[in-house]
């Protein structure tokens, strides 16, 4: 499945993750895994969106 890991070896794992951390913080560790995958794919975009703006003030001043 996973170079050579099959689903025993990921469910042991899974369970030593679990033992180790517990569900509290696994879920608190994945929200903020989420909000700062959020914020990255928002400051692409802003990013892109800049430069558009940027790209149309430029097409106007040239052209006047």
């Amino acid at each position: 499945m996973f170079g050579g890991f099959g689903m025993p070896e990921l469910l042991i794992v899974l369970v030593i993750v679990l033992v180790l951390f517990g569900v509290g913080r696994i879920s608190k560790i994945a929200g903020e895994m989420g909000s700062g995958i959020r914020a990255f794919k928002d400051g692409i975009q802003g990013t892109d969106a800049e430069k558009t703006e940027e790209d149309e003030e430029t097409k106007e001043e040239t052209e006047k």
